[in-house]
């Protein structure tokens, strides 16, 4: 069965984006250096978007997503910066009610949330990533499997949290920790 992964970078205080909800992506408290770059480039070359992935040579599938999972806002940072899909490589799904269809490969859910994932969960494929944004990944908490958090050496004290919503108990394991040359460690997690 697939699983549900939460693939995402954070900072100590469990921040993913600063409180402008924008694309944090190479901010100061996001810093994309080099030692960041080439690690996703390794184990994660399905998770950059299209452009960077072109702008790199790189063309690998990756071994671990098929799928990216996304919310509205999350997509919407993408759109900002003129991508209907981010991610043209994978299968690209935005969960909004508010969303109008975009002319692109992207598909927009519009029905429940944990529904469409434990039916994507069920069927045959590579891992569920889940991209963004913490509202979302809230509300898919109880199916997520794993967490891959790229936990930055920052601290912002405000922002979009990693999960956005009322409180929920979940435990997960710890079973991975990479420390990368710049200080950003990679944590992994399944859920206990």
């Amino acid at each position: 069965m697939r699983k549900l992964v939460y693939y995402v970078a954070t900072t100590l205080d469990g921040y993913i984006a600063g409180p402008d909800g924008g694309d944090p992506s190479g901010a100061d408290y996001f810093p994309l250096t080099p030692d960041v770059i080439q690690f996703i480039a390794k184990h994660f070359p399905e998770t950059l978007p299209g452009p960077a992935r072109d702008a790199m040579g790189i063309d690998s599938i990756g071994e671990s997503f098929d799928t990216v999972l996304e919310g509205r806002a999350s997509y919407e940072i993408g759109l900002a910066a003129g991508l209907t899909d981010a991610y043209p490589h994978l299968r690209h799904l935005v969960f909004s009610t508010t969303l109008q269809s975009q002319d692109s490969a992207v598909e927009v859910v519009r029905s429940d949330a944990l529904a469409c994932v434990r039916a994507l969960k069920a069927e045959k494929g590579k891992d569920l990533w889940l991209v963004g944004g913490g509202t979302l990944a809230h509300s898919l908490l109880p199916e997520i499997d794993r967490l891959i958090l790229k936990q930055n050496r920052s601290v912002i004290g405000a922002g979009i949290p990693l999960f956005n919503g009322p409180f929920q108990s979940h435990l997960f394991q710890p079973v991975d920790e990479v420390l990368l040359e710049s200080g950003m460690r990679v944590l992994t997690y399944d859920r206990a």
